[in-house]
């Protein structure tokens, strides 16, 4: 795909099993933040007759091939419901958090330093897990307080410790982070990246928290508190492990097996994306990810893609990812550009009105900024499906209480949703 145009001709192989079952085993043989990986998996199905598009939901769909209820003009993606994980710590937040906070426990972390835009979904859900142990949360959003607290931003305020931060500043988030760190951690107390604590957890991929209570105790000895800081968007390495625990769930023979699959999700920060990719790499996987990208150009989405890989093989010894794989002809991700290219977060005219659609044939909430362009993909992707190529699959993401922000934003466009509905 190129320029967000998809190309017929790309064929979907089978990949090599670069990790073998044991170190797979030994690598999700460890503490979760969610007790199951399960999540629900619907079908939405596309039937167009005399130029009306009729589009409904199976909440109960075969994984077998029975599609004894469609046409021959029918098309149909399969969704995997990650917003329906919880109300407040859904989709790919509660999947890159799902191997974190176990280690923040087990390293006996107080305080926790992290950062997102002003309705972060992010920073909402580390604050409500954070509260649920017992840990501080210290939370920088981009920008100015709005008049009125909405959505994640309200959520942020009620379970964390909110700080507006300047763009100006926030523009370099290594050092506001560190220098907010440093501030709560006054002169006692002592001060740590997530990195920092990675390798010492997972030394020898063992799940035995030997390591880090040794840590925890020399802490507890010579500092009061230690604080965590945790980059934007949870984008490391240890955010990869709850992604892949999933894609293993995925791929068991009641659900999607082994079969080749086009996976669609949306790009904010990529590391989902990378995170599906690599899962499907090290389980052998022949499913092709497609990420919409939202926020960066290709190259940054490239150079995140490198840079979490190594740092994964580094954190977690892995020793059967091949050299190769960041390379131009073997990369994990197909990054591409959504159909109607914007600023990141910019919402566009008849978006809402598209959302709206959807959430009334389907009663599935897709947002204008992140889910309604990997819905879009997927919709495009299944055309080709209908022509024999293999099955599509949507991962939602979640984020949509990010809506009630926008719609204090964009008012105009959330005022006219009763003025009629646009075709998607």
């Amino acid at each position: 795909m190129r320029n967000g145009i998809y190309s017929s001709n790309l064929q979907v192989f089978s990949k090599p099993k670069l990790c073998n079952e044991e170190f797979m085993g030994k690598l999700l043989s460890r503490r979760w933040t969610l007790r199951s990986p399960e999540t629900k998996v619907h079908q939405v199905m596309q039937r167009d007759k005399s130029h009306d598009r009729t589009v409904f939901l199976h909440t109960n769909p075969s994984f077998n091939g029975d599609l004894r209820e469609m046409d021959k003009e029918d098309r149909y993606f399969y969704i995997v419901r990650d917003d329906l994980l919880h109300p407040l710590i859904n989709g790919n937040k509660a999947r890159k958090l799902d191997g974190v906070l176990p280690l923040l426990e087990d390293c006996s972390v107080t305080d926790v330093v992290t950062c997102g835009g002003c309705q972060s979904a992010h920073t909402a859900a580390v604050a409500a897990l954070c509260a649920e142990r017992g840990i501080k949360s210290h939370l920088l959003l981009r920008g100015e307080q709005p008049e009125i607290l909405t959505g994640y931003n309200l959520m942020s305020t009620i379970y964390g410790n909110v700080t507006y931060v300047p763009r100006s500043i926030y523009a370099n988030r290594v050092e506001m982070l560190k220098n907010h760190a440093t501030l709560v951690a006054g002169s006692n107390d002592s001060v740590v990246w997530l990195d920092d604590i990675i390798e010492a957890s997972t030394a020898c991929l063992s799940t035995s928290p030997t390591l880090a209570g040794m840590d925890a105790s020399r802490n507890a000895r010579n500092h009061l508190r230690k604080i965590l800081i945790i980059n934007e968007g949870a984008a490391d390495s240890v955010a990869l492990l709850g992604v892949i625990r999933m894609v293993q769930y995925l791929s068991e023979n009641h659900l999607f097996g082994r079969r080749a699959l086009r996976f669609v999700v949306d790009a904010g920060t990529g590391t989902t994306a990378i995170g599906l990719g690599l899962a499907a790499l090290c389980l052998g996987l022949p499913w092709v990810v497609y990420a919409v990208m939202l926020a960066d150009t290709i190259d940054a989405y490239r150079e995140k893609e490198e840079r979490l890989i190594s740092e994964f093989k580094k954190h977690f010894n892995v020793q059967y990812i091949d050299h190769n794989v960041n390379k131009e002809d073997a990369r994990i991700v197909h990054w591409v550009e959504r159909s109607r290219p914007r600023k990141f977060g910019k919402v566009l005219e008849g978006e809402m009105q598209t959302c709206q659609q959807i959430a009334q044939q389907t009663g599935i909430l897709v947002d204008p900024v992140y889910t309604l362009a990997a819905w879009e993909m997927a919709t495009l992707l299944c055309k080709e499906e209908a022509k024999g190529g293999p099955e599509v699959v949507m991962l939602h993401t979640g984020g949509t209480l990010g809506m009630l922000g926008l719609a204090q934003r964009y008012k105009n466009y959330f005022g006219s949703l009763k003025k009629g509905l646009c075709q998607y």
